[in-house]
């Protein structure tokens, strides 16, 4: 589900860096139906798995797995509708209002990166890396681009709907970003009970 999520940053990236957004919606859409029969996959297999004995460890990785799919789900339908709203505001899109939250699209790909990292190798560091970059820099960043978007309104009235979907799709990313960090603290805990 990680890897989905990645692909559909990518997209809003790459959309923007070339400037054709016409499409991107369809293609994170496509995403985000993966992500959901991704999720209701690994629903029924953590259901089956406690259904049989399971050691003391396999259930709580079963649980941690289990709790977390309603994060990255949620992930998925984030940066869907940072997508759409970016498609949607094209023609208007290289204004500053909007190229504000590219940042958090990058630092956000990292998290996931990290966190994807963090869960192949039950790596402590990667986890709690996710959890310091959205304290340290998503939340710093969100707030930068909600003054910004709220100063450019005072001063352009006339650009009301793209400096409120600029603030949309930035609580969108930063909500994103609270939920991998919900994934990396179930992990943390996994990975600190089994040493």
């Amino acid at each position: 589900m990680l890897s989905i999520t990645l692909e559909q940053l990518d997209a809003v990236r790459d959309a923007n860096e070339r400037a054709e957004f016409a499409g991107l919606t369809a293609r994170a859409e496509r995403l985000e139906a993966e992500t959901d029969a991704l999720e209701r996959e690994l629903e029924d297999l953590c259901l089956q798995a406690f259904s049989t004995p399971l050691t003391e460890d396999d259930l709580a990785f079963h649980l941690m797995v289990f709790r977390s799919l309603t994060n990255l789900e949620r992930v998925g339908d984030y940066a869907f509708n940072v997508a759409r709203d970016l498609e949607t505001f094209a023609p208007r899109t290289r204004s500053a209002t909007l190229q504000d939250a590219l940042p958090l699209v990058r630092l956000l790909t990292q998290m996931l990166e990290r966190l994807s990292y963090a869960f192949a190798e039950r790596d402590l560091h990667a986890a709690r890396d996710v959890m310091r970059l959205d304290f340290e820099q998503v939340d710093a960043l969100y707030e930068q681009m909600q003054r910004a978007s709220l100063t450019r309104l005072l001063e352009r009235p006339e650009d009301t709907d793209v400096a409120l979907t600029a603030g949309r799709m930035a609580r969108n990313l930063e909500r994103l970003g609270d939920h991998l960090v919900n994934v990396a603290e179930r992990l943390e805990h996994i990975i600190l009970r089994a040493s």
